[in-house]
């Protein structure tokens, strides 16, 4: 059998479009070899996906980033209608992410697409009760999504892989709209951190992904604003928190540890309503977007395992508020 890198390769692979010289990698997500120097070439776990969202009107546009790569994003493809204020995640490397819920009119279709295909998104299902303002993460290639907030106190959940409606979670601690939501991945811990109940919250709480049934208090975390967004490096266990008011504050806990929410350092500028991607257990997070009193198309990105100042990345396609964002980490 032949072999490259160590790496058995089945005497039917074609290897006919190879020149020589390549420098090849073995692709989990594709199951196939491919090569790293070519513009097609996406690592396991590196595109971040930014859908829809508030450009002035509502729009129907994804675009996408390698995120170990900065550089301005790329058209994707578009979702089935224009939407703002929806929910995605994804079950990582599997490749496939979900996007749920949202505004223009409020809905409760899923949506899907395969995140290394570039493509409009195919409709995947109906969530348990139409709504907007609201966020999703995932245990990752375990391929459960959970949805959270939004309608008072739902969570409902799907299997990534399956294509059908969701289904009844449990509740969270505190009903509310605009929670961060992510995951630390296979560990299988989500969590939930403040949003809108009748004022600014400040709870966080968490669930195990795996089984159905309500949130726990996990701590607190004081936001100046409640549009909050929360990523994560996957099993590495940090979660990264936006303030949710117009200021560049993020935080961070240890999501395998109950506490509060720490000071991580600011974003390149102060602003609202943004949304967040990782590449997981890579540790670089990426904040997209967002409202300095006008709509922006700005992308920061830090490591995610060290505290410190974002940096700028690039920019989107558009300026964008209230977007859907996931990758192909799982987690977010």
């Amino acid at each position: 059998m032949r072999k490259i890198n160590g790496v058995p390769v089945e005497a039917h692979t074609d290897l006919s479009n190879l020149t020589g010289g390549e420098v090849l990698k073995w692709s989990g997500t594709n199951m196939a070899w491919e090569d790293q120097d070519s513009t097609g070439y996406v690592p396991d776990g590196d595109r971040g996906i930014r859908a829809g969202g508030h450009i002035g009107s509502v729009t129907n546009t994804i675009d996408y980033v390698t995120i170990s790569t900065t550089g301005n994003a790329t058209d994707f493809g578009d979702l089935l209608s224009n939407l703002q204020t929806l929910a995605g995640t994804s079950n990582a490397t599997s490749g496939r992410g979900v996007l749920a819920g949202g505004e223009s009119p409020t809905t409760n279709v899923m949506q899907y697409i395969t995140i290394l295909s570039l493509g409009n998104a195919t409709d995947f299902g109906d969530l348990t009760v139409s709504r907007h303002d609201f966020n999703g993460l995932s245990n990752g290639t375990n391929d459960r999504g959970v949805f959270v907030g939004g309608s008072g106190t739902t969570m409902d959940y799907i299997t990534i892989s399956t294509l059908g409606n969701a289904t009844d979670f449990g509740d969270l601690t505190v009903g509310r709209t605009f929670p961060g939501g992510t995951s630390n991945g296979t560990n299988d811990r989500g969590v939930m951190v403040g949003g809108y109940a009748g004022g600014n919250s400040t709870t966080i709480d968490y669930i195990t992904i795996s089984t159905t049934g309500n949130a726990t208090d996990f701590g607190d975390f004081t936001p100046t604003g409640y549009n909050i967004t929360a990523i994560s490096n996957s099993t590495s266990d940090r979660a990264i928190l936006s303030d949710g008011g117009t200021t560049n504050t993020i935080a961070y806990i240890t999501i395998s540890t109950l506490g509060n929410a720490t000071d991580f350092g600011d974003l390149t500028q102060s602003r609202n309503s943004s949304r967040a991607y990782s590449n997981g257990t890579n540790d670089r997070g990426c904040f997209t977007g967002g409202s300095t009193g006008s709509r922006v198309n700005t992308i920061d990105y830090f490591t995610l395992s060290t505290t410190g100042n974002a940096t700028d990345f690039g920019d989107l396609t558009e300026v964008v508020t209230n977007s859907g964002n996931t990758s192909n980490a799982g987690g977010n």
